[in-house]
């Protein structure tokens, strides 16, 4: 599945997520990544999410997809990250 993911977490965290995102995931800009990831993989993510934030203050949005072409993009501005593959 192609997911899109967007946090924001307090700031001590954020090294920690970005992280685990950029271990399964292409960063996009800022807080955001984005990649395919297979059902296992999708599974590892979210467990290993969960075990770096507080959900009563920090917020994950996942957004999934069939695949990257399902999807419209408009960039404004400078692209910040890339879409090479990770591995």
């Amino acid at each position: 599945m192609f997911v899109i993911v967007v946090y924001d977490t307090l700031a001590e965290r954020n090294p920690a997520v970005l992280r685990t995102c950029r271990q399964y995931l292409h960063w996009v800009q800022r807080s955001v990544f984005q990649g395919e990831l297979s059902t296992a993989q999708h599974r590892k993510f979210i467990s290993a999410i969960k075990g770096q934030i507080d959900p009563s203050y920090d917020s994950i949005l996942i957004y999934r997809a069939q695949g990257p072409h399902n999807i419209q993009t408009d960039l404004i501005g400078q692209a910040l990250g890339n879409t090479d593959p990770v591995l």
